[in-house]
């Protein structure tokens, strides 16, 4: 089991991630969806697209662009579409 941890409270938790590039990516039903907040911002991967980010709130605490997802990724990172993976702010425990 894979959870995300920020200020102490638990984000995601699955046990169906996906590992690229050192990353997890937690399924998007793995999200406790309060604590995630849609952003502007976006960054652009050469071979998976374009990243949109959430910043993530709990306990009284922002990290502001913290995670991000690929909503159209490209086809060799079709296995992350609508997957999120956490800065390293955000606590990853696997």
């Amino acid at each position: 089991m894979a959870r995300a941890v920020f200020n102490d409270t638990v984000i995601a938790e699955s046990e169906d991630v996906e590992i690229v590039e050192g990353n997890v990516y937690f399924p998007p039903n793995a999200l406790k969806k309060q604590h995630f907040h849609p952003t502007e911002h976006t960054t652009v991967c050469g071979w998976k697209g374009i990243a949109s980010y959430y910043s993530v709130e709990a306990g009284g605490k922002t990290a502001e662009n913290a995670a991000w997802t690929y909503r159209q990724p490209k086809p060799e990172a079709a296995n992350i579409r609508d997957y999120v993976a956490f800065y390293p702010v955000i606590r990853v425990e696997r």
